[in-house]
């Protein structure tokens, strides 16, 4: 059994960029963490009705996923900056210390969101291996809507070398994502389930299978 922790800067980052394989994880019987760094409240406008079914939506989500644990960091969605890092890299290594993962799925560091690339950047403070000696292997997921509308610079592209076979729960991974109905929308918004599963039909493609995950490998410690 492998210890392994999802971070979302918003619920949704983790099924879809990761659903099929935390699927794959709970299906191998590893223990699965997720972290999110956001949340949506009044003060930004948001009805205690919207907030109440986000709240759900995260609770039947991590249900599906056999989350172990949910963290929430609770900052305000669409807020996050350099200067939220101050406060936000000690209370991620301490869930760090208290789960000790193996494995880090976490969003790609050159997403258009800003809230994602601050999220990456307060995660990746926290994998040095003489502080975090657990941690082996820390790999960035694509995000649908997000990571192909970074700029189209070279040091901001998202390179796959890591591939996760996930054809045994691709419809599981689409049936989770409708539980966020209200981020879905019809081909050729981005976060269709029409363009999920083609995205997934391409990255399997690549590497001859069905459906697949793609991640760009950041760390790996074999030990």
């Amino acid at each position: 059994m492998r210890k392994v922790i999802v971070i979302s800067a918003h619920p949704d980052d983790e099924t879809l960029g990761a659903g099929g394989t935390i699927l794959k994880h709970r299906a191998k019987g590893d223990e699965i963490y997720w972290l999110i760094t956001t949340a949506v409240n009044e003060n930004q406008g948001f009805s205690k009705v919207r907030i109440s079914s986000r709240e759900r939506e995260i609770s039947s989500v991590a249900d599906k996923f056999g989350i172990k644990k949910t963290f929430k960091l609770s900052y305000p969605t669409m807020s996050l900056s350099s200067q939220s890092l101050i406060e936000m890299v000690p209370k991620i290594s301490k869930i760090f210390t208290e789960v000790e993962p193996e494995i880090i799925y976490c969003l790609n560091r050159s997403d258009a969101h800003s809230d994602h690339r601050v999220t990456f950047n307060a995660v990746m403070a926290c994998t040095k291996s003489f502080r975090y000696p657990y941690i082996k292997k820390v790999l960035m997921y694509e995000c649908i809507s997000e990571t192909e509308f970074a700029p189209a610079l070279p040091e901001k592209v998202f390179l796959p070398n890591y591939y996760v076979d996930i054809t045994e729960f691709m419809e599981e991974k689409l049936e989770i994502m409708k539980i966020y109905e209200s981020e879905l929308g019809e081909h050729p918004f981005p976060r269709s389930l029409r363009n999920i599963k083609a995205l997934a039909t391409y990255r399997g493609a690549s590497v001859g299978v069905e459906f697949a995950e793609a991640f760009q490998l950041i760390k790996y410690i074999d030990k």
